[in-house]
């Protein structure tokens, strides 16, 4: 899966965003990531490309990206289900999801939709037979936990007999990135890293200044991160806004879960008080968001209805 970098980019990386008081968006955050990587222009649609290249370990091309969400310069307030959901040039169905704060849940929610993935395809009709079925991707990119037990920061799940050691050569692929894991390898030269390891890198260590220079190195050396940072660079205060109203669905969607788990479990505190005690954790959770990725605090404060004193503790 993860295969030396043999082609640097051959241009070099204009430094701007790393002057001084630049502000450098956290691409770890969900609508960051998503906003990178689902714009309609060949820099995003190549970024994307090359980010699932790397992940997958064959060279595929992203000709759609699904809008099962709002597009990123869209501010109403839906549901949303996926990061990234795009298809290949072959048709094979591919999402990317880039998670922050991963639940304990979180290999058994990528399971589920990754069987979802794969009996969504369209295989109706006397001409289709199972043999139509393409290869589909589940990727997670998950921030702040491990996961498993090893210090391999990538995984590759495949239906697999362990006791026999037989594969079953199946068509459905769960692919987990875990970027805590990768302090072994940010010391590595960057010559000598995977195009995997390379953007693992770069999620991680993008906003850390002791790594700047290492993450410059990596710009200039691998393009489809170099397209990745040029759209960056490029996102508008809208789309900040767009992050701000992702963030206060996400905070929901989040406390929903919660509040099941914490039922589930036994708790014996009253919905109400339940109620209370997530909003008010979603508020907080949402309001750190907010002020991480530079929103006004005028704006956190009407949007969460913290006061100036509780922004600032954040």
């Amino acid at each position: 899966m993860q295969t030396k970098n043999q082609n640097p980019a051959q241009h070099e990386w204009v430094p701007f965003l790393f002057g001084d008081g630049a502000r450098i968006l956290d691409i770890r955050y969900d609508p960051v990531f998503k906003g990178v990587f689902t714009r309609d222009t060949a820099k995003s649609r190549g970024a994307l490309s090359d980010l699932i290249s790397s992940l997958i370990g064959r060279t595929v091309t992203v000709e759609a990206v699904i809008a099962n969400e709002p597009p990123v310069d869209d501010t109403r307030q839906r549901p949303l289900r996926f990061d990234v959901a795009c298809k290949t040039g072959k048709g094979e169905p591919i999402n990317v999801e880039m998670s922050f704060n991963p639940k304990a849940h979180e290999p058994v929610r990528l399971e589920y939709h990754a069987a979802r993935l794969f009996v969504g395809q369209d295989i109706h009709g006397q001409d289709k037979t199972y043999k139509d079925l393409k290869e589909t991707y589940q990727i997670a990119i998950l921030a702040k936990m491990k996961f498993f037990p090893d210090e391999n920061f990538a995984h590759n799940f495949q239906y697999y007999d362990p006791d026999n050691r037989v594969s079953l050569g199946g068509r459905t692929r769960i692919i987990t990135v875990e970027l805590v894991k990768t302090e072994p390898v940010v010391g590595k030269p960057v010559e000598e890293m995977t195009n995997a390891e390379l953007w693992a890198v770069f999620f991680e260590y993008l906003t850390d200044e002791e790594k700047r220079d290492k993450i410059i190195q990596i710009i200039n050396r691998e393009e489809g991160i170099a397209m990745a940072v040029e759209t960056l660079v490029n996102i508008t205060q809208n789309e900040i806004e767009y992050a701000r109203m992702c963030n206060l669905i996400k905070s929901q969607l989040d406390w929903n879960t919660d509040l099941f788990e914490a039922r589930s479990e036994g708790l014996e505190e009253g919905l109400t008080k339940g109620r209370e005690e997530g909003l008010e954790k979603g508020r907080i959770e949402t309001a750190s968001s907010l002020k991480a990725l530079g929103v006004s605090a005028d704006i956190i404060i009407k949007s969460t209805g913290l006061s100036p004193e509780e922004i600032v503790k954040l």
